[in-house]
């Protein structure tokens, strides 16, 4: 039996049983680098304050999160191909998180179909939106959305124009895999056996929705030619008309831009540079979110994603201004090493590392952690 103590123990276990070019999508940056290391080094270094003489004998570390209940201030980042990454894995993380309490974000790039994730769970999720060329198609997707239920729109801005990733050319990565690919699968059997028996590997929101994509080859075609660098805030106020519900942003990297959001009313918006995989050189998503504190005030709830791995992280971006993060390579990595009960096991360990930290910081509660907390010296 392998022993999990932390994040980084899912992802020695994850690169042992999941295709090396599914694992080096998951793990990698656009380009050098640099934002992907920047993003987990920068909130490292941010040291916590011990406290002591305080009465730490209850702790809540309950929150709500663009107003959905969460047992920890975390939730699932969207991640597309979850569902290759482990068979049926986007049904097999909303499982956990809606056991667990916490919100779970489903990929427009997922393999599961929203219909088949919500008839699975039978419990609301946010569904994440790509906005691609065909508006008939986003529209689409949006009251499908909304007719299953869901309680969240998250709307991806910063992928109007792709970062290079060397490590998928390098790879060939491809859901058709080559040779070399296909010895390398060969030496994952409980993978092979898992993606053999499962029924689902169609990339449902897609394949015989959007047009002429009718099976995997041509949405292949399509998801090269789909990108739209024309995407800006006009689309923004016609997407909040089709949905007529909350919109929660990501992708916001810049205190100017979260002012429109906010001038345009969006009241949540998730800090991201998409895990470093699109604008290499960009500052990490923790040393900007203060600054975009400042820019909004009170008018939008902060999230944040990209970098976090320990409940330590957790504790430092609600500290600096955030309502909780989002979780997206920590739970690639539990999906893939052990499944659903991997991702069941990683929201247990950083709940009780968030409990520690809160405990020997003095603190009570999520909502009376701050800045204050932090070593700022």
């Amino acid at each position: 039996m392998t022993t999990i103590t932390c994040v980084e123990d899912f992802r020695r276990l994850y690169r042992r049983r999941v295709p090396r070019m599914f694992y080096d999508y998951a793990e990698s940056g656009s380009y050098t680098e640099s934002t992907f290391r920047r993003n987990e080094s920068d909130l490292a270094a941010i040291r916590i304050r011990q406290r002591v003489g305080i009465d730490i004998s209850r702790i809540d570390t309950a929150t709500t999160m663009a107003g959905a209940a969460a047992r920890i201030p975390a939730g699932f980042a969207p991640v597309g191909m979850l569902g290759i990454q482990n068979a049926a894995g986007e049904i097999k993380v909303a499982r956990a998180a809606r056991d667990f309490g916490v919100p779970f974000t489903l990929s427009t790039m997922s393999v599961c179909s929203m219909e088949q994730v919500a008839e699975a769970t039978g419990t609301p999720f946010w569904f994440q939106l790509y906005v691609v060329k065909d508006r008939g198609f986003v529209r689409d997707l949006i009251h499908r959305a909304r007719a299953i239920g869901c309680s969240g729109l998250v709307v991806t801005m910063d992928l109007s124009m792709l970062g290079q990733r060397h490590k998928d050319i390098r790879n060939r990565l491809s859901i058709r895999p080559d040779l070399r690919n296909l010895l390398n699968i060969a030496t994952k059997p409980r993978w092979a056996w898992d993606m053999a028996r499962t029924p689902y590997r169609s990339f449902g929101n897609v394949v015989g929705h959007a047009k002429g994509v009718e099976d995997l080859a041509s949405l292949l075609v399509w998801a090269s030619e789909m990108v739209d660098p024309a995407l800006d805030w006009h689309d923004i106020e016609w997407i909040r008309k089709e949905w007529g519900g909350p919109i929660i942003l990501k992708g916001i990297m810049d205190s100017e831009d979260a002012r429109i959001a906010a001038d345009l009313g969006i009241g949540t918006i998730v800090v991201s540079n998409h895990g470093g995989r699109q604008l290499d050189g960009a500052g990490s998503t923790i040393s900007w979110l203060p600054r975009i504190r400042d820019a909004v005030g009170d008018r939008c709830e902060l999230m944040l994603d990209s970098g976090i791995r320990t409940g330590m992280d957790i504790f430092r971006a609600c500290a600096l201004g955030a309502s909780g993060v989002l979780l997206g390579r920590a739970m690639v990595y539990a999906l893939g090493a052990m499944g659903q009960p991997g991702v069941e096991r990683l929201l247990t360990i950083l709940e009780k590392e968030l409990r520690t930290t809160m405990g020997l910081a003095g603190k009570h509660s999520i909502a009376t952690i701050g800045a204050a907390d932090l070593d700022r010296d």
